[in-house]
């Protein structure tokens, strides 16, 4: 019987019909996102996601990213509340930052990464904590699915063939199995879904 790791390891994307993570003009092209990321049903599942962790893992284009946004959400009197509840647990989780050019990390609670993805992983996992969420820094998720390290993935399916731009899981993303854990589908068509990975092994 496999060991259950003490702490899940939750990869966290937005993927269109044909497993897109952008769009043919590159890592910016993600409009046909937007209309489904801002709605109750993803709000909604975000919280499903993060609530039970206590580590987040970034990238660097994502830990600035969010960094520059989200902190002054939680108390933007007009934004939606899990908006604000999504501010305040980012901005209190621990945060992991993969990144060959930050020397600084000034979010409160964030730290740079000394290992890769990998390596860290199994580290946090040897300590106490809840989840461990990666939001979609797809390099990390492309080395944690590589290593087989990803417990569960959080997949918003969005009702678009985008045509063209890259994809999460390519010839390089070795065989799993996975059993559905959940799915909600939500008022713009996109599907919020769950997935276990499957080890027997």
């Amino acid at each position: 019987m496999p060991r259950t790791p003490a702490r899940t390891v939750v990869a966290n994307i937005t993927l269109s019909l044909d497993g897109r993570i952008n769009g043919p003009d590159g890592e910016h092209d993600m409009g046909w996102i937007v209309p489904h990321a801002l709605s109750d049903g993803a709000r909604d599942h975000m919280l499903r996601v993060t609530e039970p962790a206590t580590t987040v893992l970034l990238g660097r284009k994502n830990y600035s990213g969010f960094g520059e946004f989200w902190p002054s959400v939680a108390s933007m009197e007009l934004a939606d509340p899990r908006d604000r509840a999504f501010s305040r647990w980012l901005d209190a989780t621990d945060k992991v930052v993969f990144s060959s050019t930050l020397t600084d990390t000034p979010w409160r609670g964030s730290r740079l990464a000394t290992a890769g993805p990998a390596a860290t992983v199994a580290e946090l996992r040897e300590g106490a904590g809840g989840d461990i969420v990666v939001l979609a820094s797809v390099s990390i998720i492309r080395q944690l699915l590589e290593a087989d390290l990803v417990d569960r993935l959080s997949i918003m399916l969005c009702p678009v063939v985008v045509g063209g731009g890259d994809r999460l899981f390519d010839a390089t993303t070795p065989a799993s199995d996975w059993t559905p854990a959940g799915s909600w589908p939500t008022e713009t068509g996109a599907t919020a879904l769950l997935l276990d990975r499957t080890r027997t092994a």
